[in-house]
């Protein structure tokens, strides 16, 4: 089918070469049982893709159902796609069909693949390769003819790496892989959107259409764009109610496009002024936890000197401004300034002296421990929200399902 009759019939706008590469190759397949991966960034259209395949296929008249499967909590996903017996556990009253059943003959979407628990990553390897499944609580195999399409905004491959993906699942969900291209790798489908999605919130809530001066334009295209085209359809409804004057300039686009999520977090840098790129924002966490322990260890080195040594501080004044900047007190130099036999209280110094302690404080506070960092932030984040899962997943940046599989992971008790 022309690529051109796709866009029309799917309301796909844009013409970048990678894009039209990534349905032409859905268009290819999609008359094909093969299993397909679309991979892409969050808010770049995945499910449009599943929804293209599916549409285009001779299963086009079955049932179709998209999954997330970040949504669903570890402890029911296997239910929700395999399907329960009745007293196959606690609250199973009654005996239910899963997805892959209800399914049978249609396309599954499978979106965020990359969060199901391993155990369920087995089941559906074997549904992948030979059509079967057991439903929880049972022993009768099933089978089913559903033809799955998996979607991913994360490195499947460094999941692998980790040992939180299947190898075999990987290679045999990526048949046919698609890479849906990113908004900012797209610059020139920037503006195509949005005056689309400003034509329709017009029509929508009965208004002129906002347009976009040429100032305005150059800082639409060159804006980063981190939620994709889901980002620019927001901003364009934003604009298109808020704006008294339809004609808009740079400066007023500007409004819109400061940063907005309260989960951004900042950004970090090397010490030659150059960003650093994290692939998320864990790492970013880890960094911040690293940076403030070489801050205070550096402060503990300093004021051990002063104790071993408290003419240094006399010798040497740019300690002295070092740690009035660390401390943040100007009283420090009267005190340091002491004769060594004020500013020391006179315990007797042997193996279990102050300089010892301290000299051992310094060894055993810190950890580097990743894991437990991790276990802290999740309680302080249980705790910063009395116990609710969901927010405290929300203000983590995980998924529910993720924060229950750690808190299991860590033993910790709600």
């Amino acid at each position: 089918m022309d690529i051109q009759v796709i866009k029309n019939r799917f309301g796909i706008i844009g013409n970048s070469p990678s894009l039209n590469y990534a349905l032409q190759v859905a268009a290819q397949v999609a008359n094909t049982d093969l299993t397909v991966l679309i991979m892409g960034e969050s808010g770049v259209g995945k499910e449009a893709f599943s929804v293209i395949i599916h549409s285009l296929s001779n299963r086009k008249h079955n049932p179709f159902i998209a999954v997330n499967c970040g949504a669903i909590p570890e402890g029911t996903i296997d239910s929700e796609l395999f399907g329960h017996e009745k007293g196959s556990f606690t609250g199973a009253v009654d005996s239910r069909k899963g997805y892959f059943e209800t399914v049978n003959g249609g396309t599954i979407f499978l979106d965020e693949i990359g969060e199901l628990p391993l155990g369920t990553q087995a089941r559906l390897l074997r549904v992948l390769e030979a059509g079967e499944y057991i439903r929880v609580g049972s022993s009768k195999v099933q089978k089913t003819d559903v033809r799955v399409i998996a979607a991913t905004n994360k490195d499947l491959l460094q999941l692998v790496q980790n040992g939180k993906f299947r190898e075999d699942l990987y290679y045999r969900l990526s048949t046919v892989p698609i890479r849906v291209p990113a908004l900012h790798d797209r610059k020139e489908d920037i503006h195509l959107l949005f005056r689309k999605f400003a034509a329709d919130f017009a029509d929508k809530y009965k208004t002129a259409s906002v347009q976009l001066d040429d100032e305005a334009k150059n800082l639409l295209i060159n804006y980063p764009w981190p939620g994709n085209v889901r980002e620019l359809k927001n901003i364009a409804e934003q604009i298109s109610v808020l704006s008294q004057d339809k004609s808009i300039s740079a400066r007023e686009l500007t409004k819109f496009l400061q940063p907005y999520s309260s989960n951004r977090l900042p950004v970090l840098a090397h010490s030659n002024g150059n960003q650093q790129d994290f692939s998320n924002e864990r790492e970013i966490l880890y960094k911040l936890f690293f940076d403030m322990k070489k801050d205070v260890t550096e402060l503990k080195r300093m004021f051990l000197e002063v104790l071993q040594n408290p003419n240094i501080v006399a010798q040497n004044p740019a300690l002295m401004n070092e740690l009035k900047e660390l401390k943040g007190q100007d009283n420090l130099q009267p005190m340091l300034m002491q004769p060594s036999v004020q500013s020391v209280p006179a315990v007797p110094m042997n193996n279990y002296s102050m300089n010892n302690d301290i000299h051992e404080h310094v060894e055993v506070e810190e950890s580097l421990n990743i894991m437990d960092k991790e276990k802290e932030l999740i309680i302080k984040a249980l705790k910063k929200h009395k116990g609710k899962r969901k927010d405290a997943a929300l203000d983590l940046g995980i998924s529910e399902r993720t924060l229950y599989r750690k808190l299991k992971e860590y033993d910790i008790e709600e």
